[in-house]
């Protein structure tokens, strides 16, 4: 029975990798380093809440009926995924997967750039521009950069 691929570590939150791809027809294996890809690093939430935008074809009016949810709770969600898949604004664009640093910050960006970094994301939060979950994911995105 096929499950769901996981993208975060439940032990260190840090980014997992498929390692193994199986043909469940011919039996052909690839095994290598694979990304789970923008999507695959989506909660189960935001996944559900896609498809809900994928089958009202974009209408936001649709989406308020079908999850009953109001107008502004579907306007705030779909910012969140946007920002998830790197598109909301001022998220920079996410990096493929065969480009991504190995270490955990970018070259040339110090310590004191981190926190300045997360101190700003902490500071959004406390202004209710970001939502718990969305400063969570800025920040550990963060340790990834």
């Amino acid at each position: 029975m096929a499950r769901d691929v996981i993208a975060t570590c439940p032990v260190c939150q840090g980014e997992l990798t498929v390692t193994r791809l199986q043909c469940r027809s011919c039996g052909t294996a690839l095994e290598g380093e694979f990304g789970v890809g923008r999507f695959g690093r989506l909660e189960r939430e935001q996944l559900a809440f896609l498809e809900s935008f994928l089958r009202s074809r974009g209408n936001l009016k649709e989406m308020e009926r079908e999850l009953g949810i109001s107008y502004p709770t579907v306007r705030s969600r779909l910012e969140t995924l946007l920002r998830a898949l790197g598109l909301g604004d001022g998220a920079a664009p996410p990096v493929e997967d065969d480009e991504a640093e190995p270490a955990s910050q970018a070259p040339g960006q110090t310590d004191e750039d981190l926190t300045a970094e997360r101190r700003a994301v902490l500071e959004r939060l406390a202004r209710h521009e970001l939502t718990a979950d969305e400063a969570a994911t800025a920040i550990r995105a963060l340790g990834r950069s």
